[in-house]
């Protein structure tokens, strides 16, 4: 059938009105950009290539790596080839550090120092910082804040000084796990210098309300691990974005009312495999990208 100009465009102009009435099933159309974290494909560097092949096709529009990838990558060729095969940029790389020990400050810092050098080569602009793991049952969080927080504060200053943002990222088993414990750090830390990575899967396993916890914390936001959570046997207990117990229609709500431009990386844990295989892990990410797509986010 044959429609001219005048005509297609009315039927367009009679769709948007459509899908204004009350009651429309219409997705809102989003601001922020989705991105794929690389840890599903596993911790091994080399894994790296297949994670970058896997999120490229899949049409997400941001990469994240580890500080560690990175290093090992800028060894053997660097990054750049494989990221633009796939036309996808480098948004950032996950930084894990300790922070409960001063005496480590120093080192910590340069590491972090040499990691966000490679963030920026590679074209990336955000450090996530996680924190050291600990004894969950012995921990005493108040008899470390003071050391946690400084240690912040010296890493952020030190990454802000070269034109990479800190973001740190609370997590399971880690010396920043619960909803207190993240509320006292975020209140206390210089926000010029530390921003916040809030995870949504970990912040409900931990017994938060994520949908809260950004609203509460919008304004320092700069980037974002969209997780979900179902508490099941496979990858520690994280499952794809909505297909777990997360409320990601409110929480996505929450973060497209920020000024902000960051990304939101669709994120899971890898499964362990002994033959150290990355199978399957390109299905998981397209699982969560139908449920992005479904809440009006775009691909490429």
């Amino acid at each position: 059938m044959h429609f001219n100009r005048r005509e297609l465009l009315l039927a367009g102009f009679a769709g948007a009105a459509l899908a204004a009435l009350p009651g429309s099933a219409a997705v809102p159309a989003r601001k922020h950009k989705v991105g794929h974290t690389g840890i599903t494909w596993g911790y091994s560097a080399p894994n790296a290539e297949q994670a970058i092949t896997d999120v490229g096709s899949l049409g997400y529009q941001g990469f994240e790596s580890f500080g560690s990838v990175l290093e090992y990558w800028d060894s053997h060729g660097g990054l750049r080839e494989m990221l633009a095969a796939a036309r996808l940029p480098l948004i950032g790389a996950y930084c894990p550090v300790v922070l409960t020990d001063a005496g480590q400050r120093k080192d910590q810092s340069a590491k972090l120092l040499y990691w966000g050098q490679l963030i920026k080569r590679y074209g990336g602009h955000i450090a996530v910082i996680g924190p050291d793991n600990v004894d969950r049952s012995t921990f005493d969080f108040k008899m470390h804040k003071s050391t946690i927080v400084d240690s912040l504060d010296a890493m952020g200053r030190v990454l802000h000084d070269i034109g990479v943002t800190a973001a740190l990222h609370q997590h399971t088993g880690s010396c920043i796990t619960t909803r207190d414990e993240t509320y006292a750090v975020m209140e206390s830390v210089n926000t010029t210098y530390m921003k916040m990575c809030p995870d949504t899967g970990e912040l409900l396993s931990a017994g938060a309300d994520p949908a809260q916890v950004v609203k509460d914390f919008l304004s320092v936001i700069a980037h974002v691990h969209l997780k979900d959570f179902d508490g099941g046997k496979k990858h520690d207990g994280y499952c794809p974005v909505g297909k777990g117990r997360v409320d990601m229609q409110a929480v996505v709500d929450v973060l497209e009312t920020s000024r902000q431009d960051f990304m939101l990386m669709a994120e899971l844990n890898p499964a362990p495999r002994q033959d150290g295989s990355v199978h399957g892990v390109h299905e998981l990410a397209m699982a969560s990208k139908r449920k992005l797509a479904a809440l009006g986010y775009a691909f490429n």
